[in-house]
């Protein structure tokens, strides 16, 4: 972390997602292109790719209130013409500030240099909904892009000059960037901070990860007068190579080249954290209560004889009943109106609208777990599906949702009933194994969130089919998911209704199974309770093999018969990083006619990479049937790239032996499967 501490300054802190757009110029002509810009076809040092940031250009004015962007982009395949379409978020708050979008320009230059300005109007799209703030989308496409075009367009973001907000330069992007330039010039003026308690900002502090050989400059003009000199920061960058992509990777957001900037009343996260977090656990405390709407509602539900676990378990139940407007729809302030309901301002109007967002339901919890008498505090972390929380980088904005902490019998135990099914005393997948700030007696602390056991989430899949003498198979498929993979599907259950959840449930298994097969969900089993397994029932019915004179060659597990390599490239630069540990167990038993007989089965197998991962495959027969059982336990979710050739290999003998086969004969003249 470094810091300025001349400048007394402040930042308005933003939705984190405003920093990947909020790119600057300002530019009295547009740019001549060069006889090579023209003609060229390719990026030597990515081939194949789609386009190429010929300039970038951000240009932040403190004083002006104002960022500015100019990009000037090549591209050079039919996927790259994508690029002719820009959106460009920003965000529009209820009350307080207000961001806008104008100066909108733009041009396309063809190979032969022909140019066709943009004449077109810009349209506003709604992006995301959430209490009091819309994020949208200004819309736009440049005229007549083809392969071989320059797109070069400029824009100009603005707040209300009230407001300051300091600059986050993301350097690497989708594309390989020839050059790129970036400026600040900040105000001189004393800003108060809204993420610490109104304290007076008093430096400057940034965090950055650059290139080999980039600089960031920092240079301050002659003082006049008054006032001190201006300072101004400048950053110069070429031939920056796309932004990583790979499966499997963590959080991308936390590994490219950036330059963060904020405004600080502090010059250590120390004391940052244990202020900022003060702030928070305040306005928190405020919010939550308990009032006596809450107070009542718990008296009804548990009992002075319940045990603590017990009167938990039913405020855990009552919140869940709930309605998560995160996963259906916010309400509007006239639909709040006409119902007779005010502003949202505690718990208490939660219970009220049996509805909230994940925040206010998790608040909701901890609200009514303090008023059976429970010592109950709220979490804040990093959705790490997003990112990774950076104590260094001096902002709250990088912390995303709320958890409960409660003390159940003396131990302090995590629950998450702001995401919608997650099971009791557990945390869904992007808030276990991350940071952030929690509330303790008396002020805030640090907050490590553990992590899930392997054996929490599992995935249980059975066929159990028939064979006939054609070689076509039919029977059930039973698929039962546990923890985190049934989180996943019971939440993809809310944003659609009955027949989209079976159509994605058949696609899913159709895109694991030999193909050509019919496939029917035939039912869904304890899709809402989210403590029980979530089992779905189907029916099989197809051919599942291929036919070589009297032989019949079947996929000996038929849930894998479509995998593809995890790991096809023979070097990696990026840690694997899974989203939870699991167990995969599969059963697959096909009973089959007299005239078939098992020539060979893939022989049972046992394999391991160090502590961290298991894999098994055994085949066992009778005279008119076969078995494959296969288990795949993985312990650990983050692997460094040292590791990655031995993971690699664990992985790439593993689905080499999900690849054998069983191969049966058949004493008819010929096994002829539908389908082949």
């Amino acid at each position: 972390m470094n810091q300025t501490s001349r400048c007394r300054l402040f930042c308005f802190s933003l939705f984190s997602a405003l920093a990947l757009f909020t790119t600057p110029l300002t530019r009295a002509q547009w740019t001549v292109p060069t006889a090579e810009e023209l003609s060229m076809t390719s990026q030597p040092e990515v081939p194949g790719a789609p386009a190429v940031y010929l300039f970038r250009e951000e240009t932040t004015e403190d004083k002006l209130h104002m960022f500015s962007t100019y990009v000037r982009l090549k591209v050079l395949t039919e996927r790259g013409k994508e690029n002719a379409n820009v959106e460009l978020d920003y965000m529009h708050y209820s009350e307080g500030s207000s961001i806008i979008i104008d100066n909108i320009e733009g041009r396309t230059i063809h190979p032969d240099g022909t140019i066709i300005p943009f004449t077109g109007k810009p349209y506003d799209k709604l992006v995301q909904k959430t209490q009091g703030l819309r994020v949208m989308s200004k819309v736009f496409t440049l005229p007549d892009v083809e392969v071989g075009s320059i797109i070069e367009y400029r824009y100009k973001l603005r707040l209300d000059d009230n407001w300051f907000m300091a600059p986050k330069w993301f350097i690497q992007s989708p594309l390989y960037t020839r050059k790129a330039h970036y400026t600040w010039r900040p105000t001189d003026k004393q800003l108060i901070s809204n993420e610490d308690d109104g304290a007076p900002s008093t430096s400057i502090s940034w965090t950055k990860i650059l290139p080999a050989g980039a600089q960031l400059k920092q240079t301050q003009l002659p003082a006049t007068g008054l006032s001190g000199g201006q300072y101004i920061f400048d950053l110069d960058v070429h031939d920056v190579p796309p932004a990583p992509e790979e499966d499997y990777m963590p959080p991308i957001s936390s590994f490219t080249y950036r330059v963060l900037f904020y405004y600080s009343a502090y010059r250590s996260p120390d004391d940052f954290w244990k202020n900022a977090g003060k702030h928070w656990a305040k306005l928190q405390d405020k919010f939550i209560g308990p009032g006596p709407a809450v107070s009542a509602a718990v008296r009804d539900l548990v009992l002075p004889t319940d045990t603590q676990d017990q009167k938990l378990r039913k405020i855990y139940a009552a919140v869940m009943r709930l309605d998560n407007t995160n996963y259906t729809r916010e309400h509007s302030t006239a639909e709040e109106k006409s119902q007779g309901l005010k502003e949202v301002r505690n718990t208490d109007d939660i219970w009220t609208r049996k509805r909230g967002n994940n925040d206010q339901i998790t608040d909701l919890f901890v609200a009514m777990a303090r008023a059976a008498g429970m010592k109950a505090y709220v979490g804040v972390v990093t959705n790490r599906d997003r990112s990774l929380f950076y104590r260094a980088y001096l902002s709250m904005s990088q912390l995303d949702d709320d958890i409960a902490i409660v003390n159940v019998d003396g131990k302090d135990e995590f629950f998450d009933p702001g995401s919608r099914y997650c099971p009791y005393q557990h945390l869904e997948w992007k808030h276990s194994q991350t940071s952030g700030l929690r509330q303790v007696d008396g002020g805030t602390g640090s907050l490590e969130t553990p992590g899930e056991p392997y054996t929490y989430s599992k995935i249980l899949r059975i066929a159990d089919l028939t064979m006939d003498e054609h070689g076509e198979v039919s029977g059930i498929v039973k698929m039962t998911y546990v923890g985190s993979p049934a989180l996943q599907w019971r939440q993809r259950a809310l944003i659609g209704d009955d027949e989209s959840l079976k159509r994605e449930l058949r696609n899913h298994v159709e895109s694991l199974m030999p193909a050509g097969a019919d496939i029917k969900v035939t039912s869904i089993d304890k899709l809402e309770d989210y403590d029980q397994p979530l089992v779905v029932n189907l029916q099989f019915k197809g051919a599942i093999g291929s036919a070589t004179g009297k032989r019949l060659l079947v996929p000996a597990d038929l849930f894998e018969a479509n995998t593809k390599p995890t790991f096809p490239h023979e070097k990696r630069d990026i840690p694997v990083y899974f989203s939870y540990a699991l167990i995969n167990q599969d059963a697959v038993r096909i009973k089959f006619p007299p005239s078939f007989s098992i020539e060979s089965l893939p022989a049972s197998d046992k394999m391991s990479f160090q502590k961290f991962a298991v894999y098994s495959l055994n085949s066992e027969s009778t005279p008119n049937s076969f078995t494959i059982r296969r288990d795949y336990f993985l312990g650990e979710i983050y692997y460094k790239t040292e590791e990655y050739p031995e993971l690699r290999g664990f992985y790439s003998k593993m689905e080499n032996k999900d690849q054998e086969t069983v191969i049966l004969t058949t004493t008819a003249n010929k096994a002829t499967p539908a389908g082949n």
